[in-house]
């Protein structure tokens, strides 16, 4: 039981990170001056650089070794938490803390999953998946225990504190019992890690700048313009182009019988697809928890710290207990049936959360169904994805699975994110400048002067500040605070129904996951017993 301890407190390390970042959205606010398109980037940057690098650490961790590549990730987890609790800016906060944790992450997570087929075999190997995925609602404790600490010593100790958590799972991580893990003969491809991270950084950088930079237009925050547009669309069709010169590349790896970054097995075989879509979805929905759900609460509703936290708990427990449980006490069940029905939970969930929300508050009972709703969602989805993936993969390509579901898993995150975040901004500022506009109520000069203003996710108070600079009546300044209100609700709405069109979306791939009996995907790699024994 020791070694799945050890990779379920890393995968929880992990998910908790995200869960303190949503805590310290007001924080960020208050003390280092936080946008909401900055708050956005720090939820981006974590999954972007993970995403970027995960297949290269999935790679890394076939020829290195996975507890190597394990404990190297986790130290560049705590490293990045210290950071982030000394940070003095947002830029140092992004750019140094996530960007090291988003780097260690995508060392760590590939070595939890490369380490499971090693270590576990048979009926105990599919638990010990059902327990990872797990892992994100066990992860729910650490933000309940870190919003007290964010409230009761700030933010600061708070990144410390989750510094010191990876220091003791590091030092956990040598009670890994001995294995013996073939090693790769061939050499690094290192064009293919260049190719596949410098793609995958283009297109999610691109696609979660539109809300900051703008969709064609460039606003005033957008840091250049290309042929006098904004940056963020060419930069997501680079990234587009730069992935598909990646496929023709790998083709040409494999042929000559090397270890390809990219297997086109991941992508022609139909049911591995439809696993990588599953993994996908289940944090694309964690994504649109963090950039709606967290920030609305405590911006807008006011709830504190520790209130957000205690919805981790609703959301963790029926996922621990559904993605654990499903595979123990259901071994029969239909994987592709369980995927089917967490989809449409999620989507459910989302559904609850858009009328959770008020004006200018929430109601407790449908946030708290909502995020029960959520947990049962991803707990369900989460209890055969990452299987689903391995079960259909022959025996090498299955050793680096670990890498691309994590990729998968922070591209989710990141598209949600990216997404839900330009929705709910844009559906903001557009509404309240059409609006205004169109109320003869207030005159053309203050409907004017509002393209100039940089409308965030805030409370009515907030609004208020930011249109102070605009001379108008007391007449306008409260009608324009009711557009606004009424703007910022709509566009909560309209973020939340269109991620549960994107879960629902999901189901159209579910065919191709093939029920009944399956071999042992892993092969050698699978079947190779950990030394002293199953643990």
């Amino acid at each position: 039981m020791l070694p799945i301890i050890v990779l379920i407190l890393a995968q929880m390390g992990a998910t908790g990170d995200n869960g303190a970042l949503s805590l310290a959205t007001a924080s960020l606010t208050s003390e280092l001056g936080a946008t909401t398109a900055q708050i956005q980037l720090a939820n981006m940057i974590y999954p972007l650089v993970g995403g970027a690098f995960m297949i290269a650490g999935g790679l890394a961790g076939t020829m290195v070794g996975w507890k190597k590549t394990f404990r190297g990730g986790i130290l560049l987890c705590a490293l990045g938490e210290v950071v982030l609790a000394l940070a003095p800016s947002m830029a140092v906060f992004i750019w140094g803390g996530r960007v090291l944790v988003g780097l260690g992450a995508s060392f760590m997570i590939p070595s939890v999953l490369g380490l499971i087929p090693l270590i576990y075999q048979g009926h105990d190997r599919v638990i010990a998946f059902g327990a990872i995925g797990a892992a994100s609602g066990l992860s729910a404790l650490l933000p309940l225990a870190l919003g007290v600490v964010m409230q009761v010593a700030g933010m600061h100790v708070t990144f410390l504190a989750l510094a010191g958590y990876f220091a003791i799972v590091l030092a956990a991580s040598f009670t890994l019992p001995a294995i013996e893990q073939p090693r790769e003969r061939a050499g690094f491809d290192g064009v293919g890690v260049a190719l596949a991270a410098s793609g995958l950084f283009l297109l999610l950088i691109g696609l979660s700048s539109i809300s900051s930079w703008g969709l064609v237009t460039p606003l005033s925050t957008a840091p250049f313009t290309i042929l006098g547009i904004s940056p963020a669309l060419p930069m997501a069709v680079a990234g587009i182009v730069v992935l598909g010169i990646l496929v023709a590349y790998e083709r040409r790896v494999e042929a000559r019988g090397g270890i390809a970054v990219l297997p086109s097995a991941f992508l022609t075989t139909p049911q591995v697809r439809a696993g990588l879509v599953a993994c996908a979805l289940t944090f694309f929905f964690m994504g649109a928890q963090s950039i709606l759900m967290a920030p609305y609460l405590q911006l807008v509703a006011g709830w504190s710290p520790v209130a957000v936290g205690t919805i981790s708990i609703v959301t963790g427990v029926p996922t621990f207990a559904l993605a654990l449980g499903i595979p123990k006490f259901m071994p029969q069940a239909s994987p592709r049936r369980v995927i089917q029905a967490g989809y449409v939970a999620m989507a459910v969930a989302l559904g609850i959360m858009a009328f959770s929300v008020t004006e200018n508050g929430a109601s407790a009972p449908l946030v708290y169904l909502g995020a029960f709703m959520a947990g049962v969602g991803a707990g369900t989805v989460s209890a055969h994805a990452s299987n689903v993936v391995a079960m259909a993969l022959p025996e090498r390509e299955a050793s680096q699975s670990g890498g691309i579901q994590s990729t998968m898993r922070n591209v989710g995150q990141a598209l949600g994110v990216a997404l839900l975040g330009a929705v709910l901004i844009f559906g903001i500022t557009g509404t309240v400048r059409s609006r205004a506009a169109a109320d003869a109520s207030i005159s053309p000069r203050v409907s004017s002067a509002l393209p100039g203003v940089s409308i965030d996710l805030g409370s009515n108070r907030t609004f208020e500040d930011e249109i102070a600079g605009i001379p108008m009546t007391d007449g306008e300044r409260k009608e324009l605070v009711s557009i606004e209100a009424t703007a910022r609700l709509d566009a909560v709405r309209m973020a939340y129904a269109v991620g549960g069109a994107v879960v629902l979306a999901g189901l159209i791939t579910t065919p191709a996951i093939r029920d009944g009996e399956r071999r042992d995907p892993v092969g050698s790699a699978g079947s190779t017993k950990a030394k002293g024994g199953r643990s």
